[in-house]
């Protein structure tokens, strides 16, 4: 599966079906395999004691945000059409939030962070991204 969005007929291969609906473009914004990767590691970083696991996570989590920008645009080499740059900044901000999400270290490190911040951003990010659309629409 492709991970560039397809929002009309003419960028699709020329079935109707190959259009994404919204579910399909909820998947495909949401990084989930960056997000297993910060969870991952944030829990080895956490899980040892002998180690400066704020300083660690947050540059874990700056590097993780390039990489979901890299990874949303360069790895579907092989298909014709890439994502596009809105697109892989729009899962920037997705894999953002649900790190927040998810909570923890070193998030906690932050005077007025609290969980519930990052849980209520995550359900409105989520149901709004969607309905956002990457490329301009003329107005009709």
């Amino acid at each position: 599966m492709s991970r560039c969005i397809v929002e009309t007929e003419l960028q699709s291969s020329g079935n109707k079906s190959d259009v994404d609906n919204y579910l399909d473009k909820i998947m495909k914004y949401i990084p989930s395999e960056i997000v297993g990767v910060w969870i991952t590691i944030k829990t080895m970083v956490e899980g040892n004691d002998n180690v400066p696991e704020n300083s660690i996570l947050w540059g874990i989590f700056i590097f993780c945000l390039f990489l979901t920008f890299a990874y949303i645009r360069l790895l579907p080499a092989g298909f014709k059409r890439k994502p596009t740059v809105k697109q892989g900044i729009i899962s920037v901000g997705a894999f953002m939030i649900w790190a927040i999400a998810i909570g923890g270290k070193p998030f906690i490190s932050i005077s007025w962070y609290q969980p519930i911040y990052g849980s209520i951003l995550m359900v409105l990010y989520t149901v709004v991204i969607p309905l956002i659309p990457l490329e301009k629409r003329k107005l009709s």
